[in-house]
């Protein structure tokens, strides 16, 4: 029986960084040129760079992968699912006593959304950016940080 891998492991990069054609299927939603599908540890310390009080977005890192590779656009899909793992690998480390982990709460949907997918839902970081001086919002089912521009790292 095999070992289901943990989140840290999961980061592992297997093959990625790729850059690519954006082939005809996708040009209909992300235009001409290439696209990169990153590295997942490449997301995971882009994450880590934004400072207490600080935020980005996942476009603010799509857009900075583009730019590292070259490329026209970075893949929405597996950016976000990285993102996605660096944030489950930072709350494992964090249960295993470490102290020092991503800091992925920072990291926000378009628009300043909070992301519900991230360990601890919508309330563990509503909680997290509260602590760190963010003031949030809600609009319908959605939370969203206030005042976001003014809270934008800078890659």
């Amino acid at each position: 029986m095999t070992r289901k891998r943990t989140w840290r492991e999961k980061l592992a990069d297997k093959g990625f960084p790729q850059v690519a054609p954006i082939d005809q299927t996708r040009s209909k939603r992300w235009g001409t040129g290439t696209f990169v599908i990153p590295a997942p540890r490449q997301v995971d310390a882009l994450m880590k760079r934004v400072p207490r009080g600080k935020l980005t977005t996942i476009d603010q890192i799509r857009a900075r992968l583009a730019a590292d590779h070259g490329a026209t656009i970075a893949c929405p899909i597996t950016t976000g699912i990285f993102a996605w793992i660096a944030a489950h690998a930072a709350d494992e480390a964090q249960r295993d006593g470490r102290t020092r982990i991503t800091p992925y709460w920072r990291t926000l949907k378009t628009g300043g959304e909070l992301n519900p997918k991230y360990p601890g839902g919508l309330q563990h970081i509503q909680s997290l950016l509260e602590s760190e001086g963010h003031t949030i919002i809600r609009k319908g089912k959605r939370l969203l940080v206030a005042n976001l521009d003014q809270h934008l790292a800078r890659f």
